[in-house]
């Protein structure tokens, strides 16, 4: 028991590294470009939620170490917190557009190096591998904000879909057996930050960004609507076998109770 506890205090202290890395960067954005009320507001209660969420999910987990997987996904999260402050900002003020898009270039460069350390190290774990999840989704809805704000409240669906989804599986359980590995369903995945990341910088004429943003939400529709269709297909397999096999049990069922 004490050495349980004591892995769980060493798990702790590095949630808490980590929350105190996002204030510091915070406190640089602020010092930076004079971040407003919305932008610190909006950048502390993403530090406080990740700290929290995570904190709870160590805690629960079988994990002895954080690993260097999850300390690279820990600072990408820091450079979305800076991300998710600055875009609530832009609603006050102008946002500084080359900062932007710095920490998020920053972040989807990292997003592949944390599952390339996990294997190389051996620390692969679901804990981690739902984290990188989670941290690459935001990204991808504060983005999708930020863009909005220019191209219209349709580039929302890129960053609410993935969401919708997960509500989704909570009234058709079905949806939530695993998926095959897809490459297709990870080059979507990646194209949608690339895309934001280009229309958010604002460099490219208006029907440009809007064709490159129909694109992403196009590739997203397909990618999920594949998905979701391989998952019935599955689930559909099994529930005739289910009743399948039923009819080859009640025969015994039928002697026991006989004998009985």
């Amino acid at each position: 028991m004490a050495l349980n506890n004591t892995y769980d205090a060493r798990l702790q202290q590095e949630t808490a590294v980590g929350a105190g890395v996002q204030l510091l960067l915070l406190a640089l954005l602020g010092t930076a470009i004079g971040m407003g009320v919305a932008g610190w507001l909006t950048g502390l209660a993403f530090a406080f939620a990740t700290w929290a969420v995570l904190s709870r999910a160590l805690h629960r987990s079988a994990l002895r170490s954080f690993g260097p997987a999850n300390r690279v996904t820990l600072g990408r999260a820091t450079l979305v917190g800076g991300v998710t402050a600055l875009v609530a900002d832009s609603f006050e003020s102008a946002p500084p557009v080359t900062l932007l898009v710095g920490l998020t270039a920053v972040a989807l460069l990292l997003d592949g190096v944390d599952g390339k350390v996990a294997r190389r190290t051996g620390t692969s774990s679901a804990l981690g591998a739902r984290f990188d999840m989670e941290v690459d989704a935001f990204l991808i809805l504060v983005l999708s904000v930020y863009v909005s704000t220019r191209l219209g409240p349709w580039v929302l669906l890129i960053g609410a879909m993935r969401y919708a989804f997960v509500a989704a599986a909570r009234v058709a359980p079905w949806l939530n057996s695993p998926l095959p590995p897809s490459f297709a369903r990870k080059t979507v995945a990646a194209l949608q930050g690339i895309c934001l990341l280009v229309a958010g910088a604002g460099l490219l004429p208006y029907g440009v960004e809007f064709g490159v943003m129909l694109l992403a939400l196009g590739s997203l529709v397909w990618s999920f609507g594949r998905d979701v269709a391989w998952l019935w297909r599955n689930a559909r397999h099994e529930a005739v076998a289910v009743e399948e096999e039923i009819p080859a049990e009640a025969p015994v069922l039928e002697l026991e109770l006989a004998a009985r």
